[in-house]
């Protein structure tokens, strides 16, 4: 599905709040279905295994999806596979072609350690949940957290391996629910592309970045080659075996973060991977009304990059 650049600007400049609205009703429907999906699945499996490439949204999602599980009196947790990291290690840590650590691999995670606790959880035993510390680079036994699954109780598993064959493989092929979730819609003029789905999560990446982990847009640029490398190798291909596939773009999105795009090109090298599509991205920003920000919600999905929203990461 492609959105019309003509079509938003037009209802950006003449009705931002209904615009908004229906954008944001047509994720929330997505919610809803996932939601619906886990439930009927609750007797098979009480895994869910939601993935999707950075900046997809999967935490607001997760949490959406807890909210609407609620409602049907299924109680849910969301446990993040960076919590299953192993420790970085110069020995055991993959690589890539250039002999870097290659942080985009699924064998960064602890395979063994999340089979069994998929096991453990399915079959109403008590696991203890790791934290993993990104500062340290390695989990922290003393911040685990105790977690059994009682009758009416599932587990949400986030992150972008969730779907990877290494994963999914757990405990000899039982059955767990799968949701993928990407920004797959490009904005089109003239039956001609002028921005990418992809720069929609690259530019939610940067923003998200920039607000709250004190990384310039220069720094996150310089990371998004290896991590479509990644997405290519290790995500994508996995997309298929889900039970739910959804679109978590926005046709307002664009808009909405156009007055915050000044910022995102500042200072950018031009040795940087794929400068020239970074520089296109800049120019495409030009094409779209500014949307104000006191239309968007603290609701949306887009809050999670933005701040300003109604859950905490």
């Amino acid at each position: 599905m492609a959105y019309r650049l003509e079509e938003i600007n037009r209802r950006v400049l003449e009705e931002p709040e209904a615009f908004v609205g229906e954008c944001d009703a047509k994720y929330n429907s997505n919610v809803e279905r996932a939601a619906e999906i886990i439930a009927r699945n609750i007797n098979k499996s009480r895994i869910v295994l939601l993935s999707g490439p950075s900046g997809s949204g999967k935490t607001t999602t997760a949490k959406n999806i807890e909210t609407a599980l609620e409602k049907m009196d299924i109680v849910t947790h969301t446990i993040s596979l960076d919590n299953y990291f192993r420790d970085v290690d110069p020995d055991t840590t993959p690589r890539n072609e250039n002999g870097e650590y290659d942080f985009e691999s699924p064998e960064c995670l602890d395979i063994p350690l999340l089979t069994q606790h998929f096991l453990d959880l399915d079959t109403g035993r008590e696991i203890m949940v790791p934290k993993f510390e990104f500062k340290k680079q390695k989990r922290n036994p003393d911040r685990a957290v105790p977690l059994r699954l009682a009758e009416n109780e599932i587990v949400i598993f986030e992150g972008i391996h969730a779907l990877n064959d290494k994963i999914t493989s757990h405990g000899e092929g039982r059955f767990a629910t799968k949701i993928y979730i990407s920004a797959r819609s490009n904005v089109e003029s003239n039956g001609e592309v002028v921005f990418k789905g992809t720069w929609m999560r690259i530019t939610r990446r940067v923003l998200r970045d920039m607000q709250f982990r004190g990384s310039s847009p220069a720094a996150t640029f310089r990371m998004w080659g290896n991590v479509r490398r990644g997405e290519k190798k290790y995500i994508s291909p996995f997309k298929n075996s889900a039970d739910v596939i959804f679109d978590s773009s926005l046709p307002y999105e664009v808009s909405a973060l156009k007055p915050y795009s000044k910022a995102f090109f500042r200072d950018i090298p031009e040795d940087t991977m794929r400068y020239k599509e970074i520089m296109d991205i800049e120019k495409a920003y030009e094409l779209f009304e500014p949307l104000d920000e006191r239309y968007i919600p603290a609701t949306s999905l887009l809050r999670e990059f933005m701040g300003g929203g109604v859950y905490h990461y």
